[in-house]
C-alpha cells in the first residue's frame, strides 16, 4: 500500500489529504501536525480574540476524529517531523507529548510548514506575542480577557490592522506602530490614507515612519524617543516561508526564500512537493517568483499536487494575489500589482481613479468607493486595482480580478454585463465605469493627471480647477485651485 505523508495541515495540507483521498480510496495517507490543532480558520482567530466570534469551536473546522471517520486520514497532532531522508525516503518524527522518535517511509511527501512570524531583535522582544496559530489565539485572549489598560501592535499589515481593530472593540486603549509611512503596504498611499482616517476615526493611536526599539515592562519605546503604554504587546510585522525541513533536506530554496517548485508544486526532488507560504508562487505579470501567504492559493495548490500524485491532468495558474481586508466600517480590496512596484519595475502605466455610488443613488443606503485602476496606456492591459469602501468592494474587485485572470484589457471592462437593480448597483456598474474611462485614456480622449504630479502642473503654467459645487469646496481645497462648478464651466469656458 503507498503511503503518503502531509507535513502540517490547515488550508494546504488538509486540501492536498482530502482530495488524495476522493482520488485514490487504497493509498495510507498520514498528516503530521506540530501544533494540536490540524484544521482550524486561521482567518478568523483575530475576531475571536475581539470577540467577534465567540467560541472557539466555530474556528475549529475538523478533528483528526472527524477526518478520519470521513476521509480515513490517519491525523498525528503534537507531532513534528524533525528530519527528512530523501535517499531512503522517510521522515523523522517527534512525538511532542510522549517524547517518542519514530520514522516513517513515504511513497510521496507534500511539506506544508507555513511561516514562521519575523521577530526583530529588540530589547524584551519575549514579551510580545504573535498570533499564527490557535495555542497564539488562547495566549493573547487570555491576556486581553484579563482587561489590560493599554495596548500596542507593532506591524500595519493585514494581521496588524485586524487585531488593532479587534483590541479596540474589546475596549482597550490601543496603538500600533509601522515603521513605513504607510499601513498596507500593498496599497499605494494616497488609498491606504483612507484607511488610517478610519483607523484614527475609531480610536487608534496611529504612529507611522517609527520602529519600536525597545519593549519594557509595561511600555514600549519608540524609534523617535517617545514612549507608549502596553500591557500588551502584539507583534505582527510579518512572516517569512518555514524553510527548515527544505533545507536541511538539501531542497531548493528559490529567490523570495521559499522553497522552490513547479507548476505542478514538485520540488527540485521528484517525490517530495511543497505549497501554502512555505513554497514560492509565480506571479502573473512578469513570471517571477513571489510569495504569496493566502489560503485560497494554498487550497488550490493542494489539490494540483493530489491532481499531480494521481497522475490527472492539472491546471498550472499564476498568482495575481487578490485579497480583502476589513478595517472597522470598511472593506481594503486589492488584487495584482500597486503603482510602487510598477514605478520599481520600470512598467509605463496609467491610474484611474472613480468615486462611484456602491449602488443607484436614489436607492437608500449608496455608498461612496474609492477604486483605482492600473493599467498599460496602450494596450488596455489590467495590471492591478485597489478599493475602499463600506459597501460593494468585494463584488467590484472580485470581478476585476476575474477579467484580469480571463485577459480582459480595462477597456473591455465596459463591455461587462453585470447584475442590476436599485439596490445592488447600477446601470452602469463601477466596474463599467472604470471600462469606460479606460477606453477614453487608451485611445488617447483623455489625459488624466494624478495627485503627486499637481505640483509639476502647477510649475508648467497650467490653471488647476476644482469643479464641486461650492459646497462642497467649503469642506476642503487643494491649495491654488480655483472653484468653477462643472455646470458652469462651457458658460465661463473663453
Amino acid at each position: 500500500m503507498k503511503r503518503y505523508i502531509i507535513v502540517g495541515g490547515v488550508a494546504g495540507g488538509m486540501s492536498a489529504a482530502t482530495r488524495l483521498r476522493r482520488l485514490n480510496n487504497d493509498a495510507e495517507i498520514v498528516v503530521l501536525e506540530k501544533s494540536g490543532f490540524v484544521s482550524y480558520a486561521n482567518c478568523g482567530l483575530p475576531y475571536f480574540i475581539g470577540g467577534v466570534i465567540t467560541k472557539e469551536e466555530d474556528l475549529l473546522l475538523q478533528t483528526p476524529e472527524s477526518l478520519n471517520r470521513r476521509f480515513r486520514l490517519d491525523v498525528r497532532v503534537k507531532s513534528e517531523v524533525t528530519g527528512i531522508d530523501p535517499a531512503k525516503k522517510s521522515v523523522s518524527v517527534l512525538n511532542l507529548e510522549s517524547g517518542e522518535s519514530y520514522e516513517l517511509s513515504y511513497e510521496k511527501l507534500i511539506l506544508s510548514p507555513g511561516a514562521t512570524p519575523i521577530v526583530p531583535p529588540i530589547d524584551g522582544i519575549d514579551r510580545a506575542m504573535t498570533l499564527r496559530t490557535v495555542e497564539d489565539t488562547k495566549r493573547i485572549f487570555s491576556a486581553v480577557d484579563a482587561k489590560p489598560a493599554s495596548a500596542l501592535v507593532i506591524g500595519g499589515g493585514f494581521i496588524g490592522v485586524e487585531v488593532a481593530e479587534n483590541l479596540i472593540h474589546r475596549g482597550i486603549k490601543t496603538a500600533l506602530v509601522e515603521a513605513s509611512s504607510q499601513v498596507l503596504s500593498p496599497l499605494d498611499p494616497e488609498m491606504a490614507l483612507l484607511v488610517e482616517n478610519e483607523m484614527r476615526k475609531k480610536g487608534v493611536d496611529l504612529r507611522l515612519g517609527v520602529s519600536a526599539n525597545k519593549v519594557n515592562s509595561d511600555s514600549v519605546t519608540l524609534s523617535d524617543g517617545n514612549e507608549i503604554p502596553a500591557e500588551i504587546v502584539i507583534l505582527a510585522i510579518g512572516v517569512r516561508p518555514d524553510t527548515r525541513l527544505a533545507t536541511t533536506a538539501g531542497l531548493t530554496i528559490g529567490a523570495r526564500g521559499g522553497i522552490q517548485v513547479d507548476e505542478n508544486n514538485l520540488t527540485s526532488d521528484e517525490n517530495i512537493y511543497a505549497l501554502g507560504d512555505a513554497a514560492e508562487k509565480r506571479d502573473s505579470l512578469d513570471q517571477s517568483a513571489t510569495l504569496v501567504p493566502l489560503a485560497n492559493i494554498a487550497n488550490r495548490h493542494g489539490r494540483v499536487i493530489a491532481d499531480h500524485i494521481n497522475s490527472r491532468n492539472t491546471r498550472h495558474v499564476d498568482t495575481i494575489g487578490t485579497a480583502i481586508v476589513k478595517v472597522f466600517d470598511l472593506a481594503v480590496a486589492t488584487t495584482g500589482w500597486n503603482e510602487k512596484r510598477l514605478k520599481a519595475a520600470n512598467i509605463e502605466y496609467r491610474a484611474i481613479h472613480t468615486h462611484p455610488g456602491s449602488h443607484a443613488g436614489y436607492y437608500p443606503g449608496a455608498e461612496t468607493l474609492s477604486l483605482k485602476l492600473l493599467i498599460d496606456p496602450v494596450s488596455g492591459k489590467i495590471y492591478g486595482a485597489q478599493g475602499i469602501g463600506r459597501d460593494g468592494v468585494d463584488k467590484r474587485i472580485d470581478v476585476i480580478a476575474t477579467a484580469m485572470r480571463g485577459g480582459l484589457t480595462a477597456p473591455e471592462l465596459a463591455d461587462l454585463e453585470l447584475s442590476y437593480a436599485p439596490p445592488f448597483g447600477s446601470a452602469k456598474d463601477p466596474v463599467n465605469m472604470l471600462g469606460y474611462v479606460a477606453e477614453n485614456v487608451v485611445s488617447g480622449l483623455v489625459k488624466t493627471a494624478q495627485w503627486h504630479e499637481i505640483d509639476d502642473y502647477r510649475d508648467n503654467g497650467y490653471r488647476l480647477l476644482d469643479v464641486r459645487t461650492p459646497g462642497e469646496c467649503a469642506r476642503g481645497m487643494i491649495p491654488g485651485f480655483i472653484n468653477i462648478p462643472v455646470d458652469e464651466i462651457r458658460d465661463r469656458h473663453s
